[in-house]
């Protein structure tokens, strides 16, 4: 009798492309088994009532205007960096270095308004700023991007050292301008005459920024849907060897989009210490830089949906802050219940992109071979 061979009984196999409904609604779905989950860990571990901690989380975003005004303007900042890394990451090319590359934008911006605050109006220096801001980031971008086009070095490791001599740079310059002397840090900048600060637009402080990043997600969607440029890095990503054939001259690219990234993450850089914080640490960008490569990857590297994703973080994130003050939790409390929710949004990509299917049974076989 000869042996049969028995198929797996699981058998995994990638899919074709979801429609883009279907795609969102497995990650809905993740995202209510990840609450259902996190509820049943609050009954268990607190005795909490989970809707009470899931209404503090609502509350800690939209119980009151200031709250969503500062969850719109982090998201815009987180917004902001996560588009300027995605040319990079379309590429394939992993830059990790947003956060030196805001840091560089934060610190040109510092020295135009402390060092230019006598020497120009505001409406002239806030151009100067943005100048210098963007020049910054876009240094910062180009040095590891011709290291890699000329000598092919790792970006990765390239890029996050260039964050650390970001940190260096920023705290020497601290030490420089601190104000007053001794104090370890610069305080806020121009209070008295607000010597480049960026305006307040309708009454609202923040309302500035969210303008600017909602005109840069609109421009990064068409340059890198509908541009030469974003024909160019999507091909680069894809295949160098194709682009090489194809014409493409592969270095001038990875350079030029390196230089873009970089911008925009200076730009960023002014508008966290000119149109929000009014100051310089070491720590002003809060890890944005990181945290875009989640963004950018949850959405797809696609601007439009990156506002979803940057929304669902920022918003949990402060959610998971209140709830540990509100409940007298421990704050590693509210760290499980956003690593709870974010495994569920990532482990759903996997059903996105693989079918599962289990192996028939015998009885059904030798059914289907009559």
């Amino acid at each position: 009798m000869a042996n049969k061979t028995r198929e797996p009984l699981v058998h995994i196999s990638r899919r074709s492309t979801l429609p883009w409904y279907q795609s969102w609604g497995i990650r809905a779905c993740a995202l209510i088994l990840s609450l259902g989950v996190c509820a049943l860990v609050t009954m268990f571990t607190t005795g909490e009532n989970p809707l009470s901690v899931f209404g503090a989380i609502y509350d800690a975003s939209f119980s009151s205007q200031r709250r969503t005004w500062v969850l719109f303007q982090n998201i815009a900042m987180l917004l902001c960096v996560s588009l300027a890394v995605v040319p990079a990451f379309k590429m394939r090319f992993w830059n990790l270095g947003g956060e030196g590359q805001m840091l560089a934008g934060a610190l040109a911006t510092t020295a135009c308004m402390i060092c230019l605050r006598d020497a120009f109006p505001n409406g002239a220096l806030i151009p100067v700023m943005i100048v210098c801001s963007i020049a910054a980031g876009a240094l910062w971008g180009f040095v590891p991007a011709f290291f890699k086009a000329k000598w092919g070095t790792n970006e990765t490791l390239f890029t996050l050292m260039m964050n650390y001599i970001a940190i260096q740079l920023v705290s020497f310059f601290i030490i420089v301008w601190e104000m007053p002397k001794g104090a370890g840090q610069i305080g806020i900048i121009n209070q008295s005459t607000e010597i480049g600060w960026l305006p307040p637009v309708a009454g609202q402080k923040y309302l500035l920024n969210i303008i600017v990043v909602a005109v840069l997600t609109v421009f990064m969607f068409i340059y890198m849907k509908y541009s030469k440029h974003g024909y160019e890095i999507s091909v680069v990503g894809e295949s160098v060897r194709t682009a090489r054939y194809v014409g493409i001259k592969v270095e001038k690219v990875i350079i030029r989009t390196m230089v873009l990234s970089g911008a925009l993450c200076g730009l960023t850089g002014l508008l966290l210490v000119s149109g929000t914080d009014h100051t310089l640490t070491t720590t002003i960008t809060g890890g944005r830089g990181f945290t875009a490569v989640m963004v950018a990857w949850l959405a797809k590297f696609n601007p439009i949906w990156m506002i979803l994703t940057s929304f669902l973080l920022v918003f949990l994130d402060k959610g998971a802050g209140d709830i540990s003050t509100k409940f007298g939790l421990n704050k590693s409390f509210s760290d499980i219940l956003t690593g709870i929710i974010l495994f569920f949004i990532i482990g759903s990509e996997f059903f996105i992109n693989y079918r599962i299917s289990f192996r028939h049974s015998a009885k059904k076989e030798e059914t289907e071979h009559v």
